[in-house]
């Protein structure tokens, strides 16, 4: 628990200094944990199980029904 919040205390910081001008550009943040990511690649599976779901079910209607 102690790290979680290590971490959110990090964070916080860099995001202060990065809103105040502190933030130098040579402090990368591309290394680091986004604590989206799961969340980002949950809902991109999703949409596009739903999407691919969505192009059988209305091309078996349109195959059943317009051809």
């Amino acid at each position: 628990m102690a790290n979680g919040q290590q971490a959110t205390q990090s964070m916080e910081e860099q995001v202060q200094r990065g809103l105040s001008g502190e933030l130098d550009v040579s402090e990368s943040a591309m290394g680091e944990w986004e604590p989206w990511d799961l969340w980002e690649t949950k809902l991109c599976l999703w949409s596009l199980l739903i999407g691919i779901g969505a192009l059988i079910v209305l091309g078996a209607l349109i195959n059943a029904f317009l051809l």
